[in-house]
């Protein structure tokens, strides 16, 4: 396995963390190791990784909250948890958060790294073919999350900022689901920039301006009093 296959281990306990970048090292991989959920979100942005391999149980920002995060900023890149929360709802959770696979702790070695060969050598594939979640249709209105061009419900283009398409993307990708404040300020601001409540409101209003027939009664973007935000699509 050539060293330009870079992994980042996302592990805050630090001997086990040691002992499985030395495994995957052996095996000719370029590991980098991130112990809190947020340190692992800012880590990813500011390089390039193959694969993310996951705890839950993590300082500041669970798993599920950095899988979250990775997956607005980039689709394809495979993601394996790995961890001692073995429920069949822990389980489900993460895979509908976006991870690709998920092992309990303790683990067995030699399976530990089939799966990680296997999850790396998908993920290279899928870079060939990267049509992967670009655009997303609604009524009328079109988003390309690569370009941050949208065509709104009057046929013109219109460019968002990142937050705008990072919010957007979120709340699709939750579509029909109530998505708390917490989350989507933890999720797409995270802690270095921690808006009030009020700014995701003005984004919203934004979208009912951009997207809705009637922004006065809306179809797809939905305030929820004391809880979060919503999008509806068919």
């Amino acid at each position: 396995m050539e060293r330009s296959v870079r992994i980042l281990l996302v592990e805050d306990e630090e001997h086990l963390a040691e002992s499985i970048s030395f495994n995957l090292e052996m095996e000719g991989y370029d590991v980098k190791i991130a112990g809190t959920g947020t340190q692992a979100v800012k880590t990813f942005k500011g390089e390039k990784f193959n694969l993310v391999i996951l705890d839950v149980m993590l300082p500041e920002l669970d798993g599920f909250g950095v899988c979250e995060a990775i997956r607005l900023h980039n689709s394809s890149v495979p993601i394996l948890f790995l961890s001692a929360k073995n429920t069949s709802e822990d389980k489900i959770t993460g895979l509908k958060r976006g991870a690709d696979d998920y092992m309990t702790k303790p683990f067995n070695l030699e399976e530990f790294l089939l799966r990680v060969h296997s999850l790396i050598k998908r993920g290279l594939s899928k870079e060939e073919h990267k049509e992967l979640n670009e655009k997303y249709k609604f009524g009328k209105n079109e988003v390309n999350f690569i370009t941050f061009e949208v065509i709104d419900k009057d046929g013109k283009k219109i460019r968002l900022t990142k937050k705008e398409i990072l919010l957007l993307k979120l709340l699709i990708e939750r579509k029909n689901e109530v998505v708390s404040r917490e989350q989507i300020l933890e999720t797409v601001w995270g802690y270095d920039i921690y808006p009030s409540t009020r700014t995701v409101d003005n984004f919203i209003l934004a979208f009912r301006k951009y997207f809705e027939p009637d922004p006065k009664n809306p179809k797809y973007f939905f305030s929820i009093r004391g809880v979060g935000y919503k999008f509806v699509s068919d």
